[in-house]
Order: C-alpha cells, then structure tokens, then sequence
C-alpha cells in the first residue's frame, strides 16, 4: 500500500495538465526511494569496492578496453594527470547488472564513468572534464596523494 502511494505521488506530474512548462525534477523519483530500491548486498559490495583503492572509476569497459567514449575520456584523463596505477582500480559496469543500475542509485548520479576519490564521490565525465580543464583535478589529485611520485 505505502508503495503504491509513493509511487503514484512520484509519477503525479504525468498527469497534470500540462498548462506551464515541465521541468527535469518534475520527473525525478525522490532520493529516498533510490536508497530503498538498492539492495543491501549491493550496497555493500559497492561499500568495498569503493574502498578497495584511493582512485575508483566505474566505468564501462575496462581501462584498456573502454566500451564508451566518456569512459574513455575519463580513462584519459586520469592518465593525463597522472594518476598512479597502484593506487587505481576500474569497475565494468557491463559485467553486472545489479552494479550498472546500483551504482546510480549509491551515488544519486544518473550517468556512468563515475569517479570515487579516497571513498568520496567526485562526479561523471563532464565533472571530470571541467576540473582538469580549470586545474581542480590536478590540486584534489595531489592532495589526497594519488600521482605518480616524481623522482
């Protein structure tokens, strides 16, 4: 019953009038309800992945083998500030399912790559662009350590 109810609130838009212009979060479930949807054995399996290095990038394809080109662009960006590969690991979202559509709702972020620095969320593709172009991602790289040491 409650489901029912959230749902049908949820989806109201759908069935006004459309008499003013629709606008994005007029479609938008509420977080809330993302945090429900999510399993507790996905949560907790993107808990440890999110974990398991500094550098996290979920992502489709792998680092070699990117199968999109924000993937890619991401992948390149990471090398491009040099990030260390010990201290780097990617996720393929292609392989699962559970994890393509869970890591959406874990980071309340609608688009994949998405990029986790020391267990924070950083943002997607367009974020990551933004940042290298204005010099963000080369400052939040070096402060939490994750570049290649320079000898």
């Amino acid at each position: 019953m409650f489901a029912r109810a959230a749902f049908s609130s949820a989806f109201r838009p759908f069935s006004r009038p459309h008499s003013l212009p629709l606008r994005p979060n007029d479609f938008k479930i509420p977080s809330s309800l993302h945090v429900r949807l999510l399993s507790s054995e996905t949560r907790s399996a993107i808990d440890k992945a999110i974990a398991s290095a500094p550098v996290v990038l979920f992502m489709k394809g792998t680092p070699e083998t990117p199968q999109c080109g924000f993937s890619r662009a991401s992948i390149q960006i990471l090398g491009l500030q040099g990030v260390d590969p010990k201290k780097f690991v990617a996720f393929n979202v292609l392989e699962d399912l559970e994890l393509r559509q869970g890591i959406k709702e874990y980071s309340d972020w609608p688009t994949i790559p998405q990029l986790y620095l020391d267990k924070e969320f950083v943002g997607g593709c367009d974020i990551l662009m933004s940042m290298h172009q204005n010099g963000e991602l080369a400052k939040l790289l070096e402060e939490k350590r994750v570049l290649v040491a320079v000898d």
